[in-house]
Formats: C-alpha cells, structure tokens, sequence
C-alpha cells in the first residue's frame, strides 16, 4: 500500500475520532450551572478578544470603525448590525480613506 493511502486513512480516522470524542464530550457538559454559563459566554469573549486586538494593534482607521461599531451598538443594541456597521467602515477606510 502506498504512502499517501496511509497517511489518507490515518486522516481519516482521527477526524472521525475528534467528532465523536466532541459527541461524546457534548453529551455530558451540563445544561445548566456556571459551567453552561461560560460556555455559553465564550463565543462573545472570542469576538471581543479579535476586535480588541485588531483596535489595540491598528491605527486611526481601526480606532475610526470601532467607534461607528461601538455607536452602533450603543443605539441599536443588535449584535448582527453592530458587526454588519463595524465590518463596513473597515472596509470603507480600508479602500476609501
């Protein structure tokens, strides 16, 4: 058997392996509690982390788009117009200013 049809099948099983260790590991996180809590609070700290790097790190444009992001949310309190507003003024200093 060559090479690469070993390294195919050896691929194979450990993605399978990952999904069913998550199924299996999913099964028993608890559906209530503080551990329910932080782990349903993670994918917003994941989406501050990134967009707090990316302000800290950059400059007048970054500090430009996290404002119009951050005004956004203030007024509309919806997340998905927040990022919709913050993606679009990046994009719109990026190539425009």
């Amino acid at each position: 058997m060559p090479d690469s049809w070993l390294v195919i099948i050896g691929l194979t099983v450990a993605t399978y392996a990952i999904r069913l260790t998550g199924v299996l590991i999913g099964q028993r996180v608890p559906s209530q509690g503080p551990w329910a809590r932080a782990l349903n609070a993670l994918p917003g700290c994941l989406i501050v982390s990134l967009v707090s790097l990316t302000i800290v790190s950059g400059g007048p444009r970054e500090w430009a788009a996290g404002a119009a992001a951050l005004a956004t949310a203030i007024v509309t309190r919806s997340l998905p117009l927040t990022m919709a507003v913050g993606i679009a003024a990046m994009w719109g200093l990026r190539h425009f200013a």
